[in-house]
């Protein structure tokens, strides 16, 4: 395993003024593959920023104009089952899914394999237009083995699922649009700054009530629908407890812009 200099390291992170924090990629020779030390730099910066209260929204995103194009296949190569589980080669994923702040996946050239599964454990993706999306383990005689599987299936359905894992094909951000595979396409070298427009939104909302919709759609999606639904009111309900329903709703009474405390 390559590992980068102190000066030059391979993930940074960077917090703005608006609650809005950045985490980039950066391994531009190998644009951007994930390694194991890209992976357990990735869920460092997540377990950081979650505890920094200043931030409300991250932002994951890649250098030099690529997302992720996979992981790192020279690495990977002579790994072990055993290694994966003493290494503990997918908990980055982990960490992004279990991430109580919101993530939004900020998605130029490509996201594939490993790329597209870390796209995947986000709640929101913004791609270039011209981004592609694949899980193309097959071609290397493996499968998805981080999320692609279980998660394209609960989002495309099987049939797409299966085309998609099985040739291990690529499609563009148009179509993956219309899959309902991401949230929102931009013209190229635009989906960061698109990203960071939508984090800064989502930021300025009372964050009980973001962290409570994260949280309720999160478990729900995997729910019959009637114990989601009491999970849906129960939840609703508790926000009625808190100083930003009171600050909300008078706001809205009194025509002003509320101020949100988190309380």
């Amino acid at each position: 395993m390559t590992t980068a200099s102190p000066s030059n390291p391979p993930v940074t992170s960077a917090v703005q003024a608006d609650g809005v924090a950045i985490v980039t990629i950066d391994r531009p020779k190998r644009l951007n593959a994930l390694n194991l030390e890209v992976k357990n730099l990735i869920s460092s910066a997540i377990e950081a920023l979650v505890a920094n209260d200043a931030v409300q929204v991250i932002v994951l995103t890649g250098a030099g104009g690529v997302f992720v194009a996979g992981t790192d296949i020279a690495e990977m190569r002579d790994l072990s089952p055993a290694d994966h589980t003493r290494l503990g080669t997918d908990l980055v994923f982990h960490s992004l899914r279990n991430c109580p702040k919101p993530l939004i996946a900020a998605v130029e050239r490509f996201a594939l394999g490993g790329g597209c599964e870390l796209a995947l454990a986000c709640d929101i993706i913004v791609a270039a237009e011209d981004a592609k999306f694949g899980q193309p383990e097959i071609k290397v005689g493996i499968m998805p083995g981080a999320g692609g599987t279980q998660v394209l299936l609960r989002t495309l359905g099987k049939y797409q699922t299966m085309k998609l894992i099985l040739t291990g094909e690529q499609i563009p951000a148009s179509q993956a649009l219309t899959w309902g595979l991401i949230s929102e396409v931009t013209p190229p070298g635009q989906a960061l700054g698109r990203a960071l427009e939508l984090g800064k939104t989502i930021a300025g909302m009372p964050p009980l009530a973001v962290r409570a919709i994260k949280e309720t759609i999160r478990l729900g999606q995997d729910m019959p629908l009637t114990p989601a639904l009491q999970l849906e009111r129960k939840t609703f309900q508790l926000l009625f407890d808190t100083q930003d329903q009171v600050e909300g709703m008078q706001a809205f009474l009194d025509k002003r812009p509320p101020v949100f405390r988190g309380e």
